[in-house]
């Protein structure tokens, strides 16, 4: 008989399938077995729409009655935008339910457990947990802490630049690279960039991935302290047809902010003086907004000031085949940065790939 973590396994990678769909709720999927024989599959497909087990239950039928469901996540024992999914599985006459982790969302929390014990379902809890809390890292930061998932992309070259000397950077790497990099955006809540990118490379800041519409609508955010960036950058002309949030410091003049806000922009005023203290008010901000994944762009002090503060949760990084020298070219990461090679900061099990001429590497960052 197959090994019990095969089917957890498979639900895991139906869970993925989710990614930058079903925010803020948690990926999940889920495998309905009878015997050996694996009757039914699902998982979140669509925020709002129905879950995981609802999708495998419905591919398995009458062969529900008495077979063994894998789910990654503790069942929903409450009516949110579907009715719970407990009620589901109690009325599929399963016999045991496997679930690789509890759910610490409040309205669950081990109340799906309790249910469909009570109803006579035998209930294994633990198989997987640690790839099942890998996997959805970003939905219980944000249920942790409030604030959502921090990734910082750049590109660069092999000798560390962003830019060459004068500024330019369009574009380091090639267009395999930056599809990657557009299918990133395209499943976050969020692009954030600083004024002087935003001013220096004038992006348009969209998920423009091939073959279709990005998975979500991220909002673009510019941290602009003195609301200075001009009308006629791209940013600005297209605020009315995208989402965009520009976020002031305490010194922005009164007359830039409405500026912004009669073009279009949302403009968020931060009181504290120190940019480290107004980046927590915008991440909890966001968390509010119930973002759950946020990506940072640009430029390198901004990238610097996250990095010093340890607010990076996972990096994606480009390397062009391509040396631009020069020391006052630009490095990805300013800040104050660290002292010993001790103190490097690393990525958990890096993942590594050529893309077209350019390597790519991304990861989680390593908690300490």
């Amino acid at each position: 008989m197959p090994d019990p973590s095969h089917f957890m396994l498979r639900a895991l990678d139906l869970a993925r399938r989710g990614q930058g769909f079903v925010e803020p709720n948690p990926m999940v999927g889920c495998v309905i077995v009878q015997g050996e024989e694996v009757v039914g599959e699902g998982w979140h497909q669509q925020f709002g729409g129905p879950h995981a087990e609802v999708h495998a239950l419905a591919a398995a039928g009458e062969r529900a009655r008495g077979a063994t469901m894998y789910v990654t996540l503790e069942p929903c024992c409450h009516h949110g935008k579907t009715p719970p999914c407990c009620d589901a599985v109690v009325a599929a006459s399963l016999s045991r339910i496997v679930v690789a982790m509890r759910d610490p969302f409040p309205q669950v929390a081990g109340g799906g457990l309790k249910r469909l014990a009570a109803a006579g379902i035998d209930v294994e809890l633990g198989l997987n947990e640690a790839e099942a809390q890998a996997l959805n890292a970003p939905y219980l930061k944000l249920l942790a802490t409030s604030q959502p998932w921090v990734i910082a992309k750049w590109a660069m070259t092999l000798d560390g630049k962003i830019a060459t000397r004068s500024g330019y950077s369009k574009w380091i790497t090639g267009d395999a690279a930056r599809q990657v990099g557009h299918q990133l955006r395209g499943r976050v809540d969020a692009i954030i960039v600083g004024r002087k990118t935003a001013q220096l490379d004038d992006p348009l800041l969209t998920a423009r991935p091939e073959g279709g519409a990005p998975q979500r609508l991220a909002v673009r955010i510019v941290l602009d302290s003195m609301a200075s960036l001009p009308n006629f950058s791209q940013i600005v002309k297209t605020a009315p047809k995208y989402p965009t949030i520009i976020a002031t410091g305490p010194d922005a003049p009164e007359k830039e902010m409405r500026r912004l806000n009669a073009a279009g922009c949302e403009v968020l005023p931060f009181a504290p003086p120190s940019r480290y203290e107004r980046l927590v008010q915008l991440l909890d901000e966001l968390g509010r907004r119930r973002m759950t994944n946020v990506l940072f762009e640009g430029g390198a002090s901004l990238l610097g000031s996250l990095f010093d503060a340890r607010l990076i949760d996972e990096a994606h990084v480009f390397i062009a085949p391509k040396l631009f020298g020069g020391q006052k070219a630009r490095s990805p990461i300013r800040g104050a940065g660290i002292e010993q090679v001790g103190d490097a900061v690393s990525l958990e099990s890096p993942q590594m790939k050529v893309v077209g001429e350019d390597v790519y590497i991304c990861g989680r960052v390593r908690k300490t």
